[in-house]
């Protein structure tokens, strides 16, 4: 009986620890981040400075480092990724670094599944390698921090952050070729919204104000009561020059947002029309 209840409390006991559960050291982090028309994601584990001289000391100068703790960081896109000259697919990818005291080696490894460094370095497994600089700053940060920032619709720049390291890694995307070639297919057949949208990436892309002009026209007049489509319209007159057309198209739009209660974009066109009136 006695051997019966220390065996009990035993199992018991196992029962209890296997129900234990503590944060880890270094906790996991994730981005998700869309640029352009690119989805990317980073998934990454955190170390803690934890009063440590981090660069030179805990990270070892000129050795690859596993860029981060436990797993390996990974970043997946969905469309390619310009680096300088190089480009590197869509797809997902280990992060590997090599610090120094002036600038980081980024290397893109395409096996994701390590538990940090791989037991065996495959050079045909590297899609990619880059260097940015170190930026020093006076300012500590305690764990570990990768951003996507400074966004545009073809750039953006991924920002490493530890102790008072920083590393800025910037990178472009063919955004506009995409969406010339998604313009033109569907241009074939447009609706007014197509007009609408082609127009608007054009004036805010700085691309082609008199071809940008022309499709804003065209959604106005396949949809007159859009009053968001005719302030466009005056906006992309305005620049280029005529600002009699434009506070017409504007007073057109706000005669359509008045009708459809929507005084933002009655405000809107006030400003305009009396900051165009000082330039006709």
């Amino acid at each position: 009986m006695k051997k019966l209840l220390i065996v009990s409390f035993a199992l018991l006991t196992l029962t209890l620890n296997a129900q234990i559960t503590v944060p880890k050291a270094s906790p996991a982090g994730k981005i998700e981040q869309r640029v352009g028309l690119a989805d990317l994601s980073i998934t990454y584990n955190r170390p803690a400075k934890r009063e440590r001289v981090v660069f030179g000391d805990v990270v070892p100068y000129g050795e690859m480092w596993r860029f981060g703790a436990n797993e390996t960081t990974n970043l997946t896109t969905s469309q390619a990724l310009i680096f300088g000259k190089d480009t590197l697919k869509s797809g997902s990818y280990a992060i590997y670094t090599k610090p120094t005291k002036d600038n980081w080696e980024i290397v893109f490894y395409k096996e994701t599944t390590n538990w940090g460094l791989p037991e065996v370095w495959d050079v045909k497994k590297v899609a990619l390698r880059t260097t940015a600089p170190v930026v020093n700053s006076v300012d500590v940060i305690e764990n570990l921090t990768i951003n996507i920032d400074n966004i545009q619709n073809s750039s953006a720049v991924i920002q490493i952050s530890w102790d008072k390291t920083r590393v800025n890694i910037p990178f472009t995307l063919n955004t506009k070729d995409k969406v010339m070639a998604s313009i033109k297919k569907t241009m074939d057949g447009p609706i007014a919204n197509d007009y609408h949208q082609a127009a608007n990436y054009y004036f805010t892309e700085k691309a082609d104000l008199k071809q940008a002009l022309a499709w804003s026209t065209k959604a106005v007049e396949l949809r007159p009561e859009a009053y968001w489509m005719s302030r466009l319209k005056a906006q992309i007159q305005a620049a280029t020059g005529d600002y009699k057309g434009a506070i017409e198209t504007a007073n057109f739009s706000i005669a359509a947002a008045e009708k459809d209660g929507d005084q933002n974009y009655v405000k809107m066109n006030k400003a305009s029309i009396e900051e165009w009136s000082k330039k006709k």
